[in-house]
């Protein structure tokens, strides 16, 4: 039985591969922050005594609910990634979370292997963009693009300053807003 393969077929099944490591991890990682963290805001040090890693570790273990937030964000990233038809929405959800725990690890001095095997998912994720680049070209090129039609210098003034207005007393509301909400509580 012979069987051969397209480019595309081939390229196809490199795809898959990659995501389906992605998935793992990120599955692996989300269920893990259920209970990663339960117990770790009882330290027995204090503050300056602390590690960047006690210090994160302690950060996380102060609120379960956080840290569930943050798992169940990675499921979600992995089940998007899971299916072609979502992967490129999963692919960018997942690599703010990878982006951030990259940095978490980098300025907390958390373990080496933490920290090479999110920069080696994240690469896998960029490699899945870079696979899918031209439809990630469209999309960009469709959020980015400019829908206002060309106005008089006179009229594009005027919406200028409305909507400079507009911005300072929304501003000064919220203020206020916030003001009044935190001494009513």
């Amino acid at each position: 039985m012979n069987i051969t393969f397209s480019k595309q077929e081939k390229i196809d099944i490199l795809e898959n591969t990659i995501s389906w490591i992605i998935v793992f991890m990120m599955f692996v990682y989300g269920v893990g922050k259920f209970m990663q963290f339960n117990g770790a805001i009882e330290v027995n040090k204090t503050l300056p005594e602390l590690t960047g890693m006690e210090l994160m570790w302690a950060f996380y273990g102060y609120s379960l609910p956080f840290s569930i937030i943050i798992g169940l964000l990675e499921i979600l990233g992995a089940v998007l990634i899971f299916f072609k038809r979502t992967r490129l929405i999963g692919c960018i959800l997942t690599s703010t979370i990878l982006v951030n725990i990259i940095l978490q690890d980098i300025f907390f001095n958390v373990h080496t292997g933490a920290l090479i095997t999110a920069i080696i998912l994240q690469l896998f994720v960029f490699i899945i963009l870079w696979m899918n680049k031209s439809t990630v070209i469209e999309v960009f090129k469709l959020l980015t693009k400019n829908s206002t039609k060309k106005q008089p210098l006179k009229k594009r003034a005027t919406i200028f300053s409305i909507t400079f207005i507009a911005f300072v007393t929304l501003l000064f509301l919220q203020r206020h807003l916030i003001s009044f909400i935190s001494h009513a509580i």
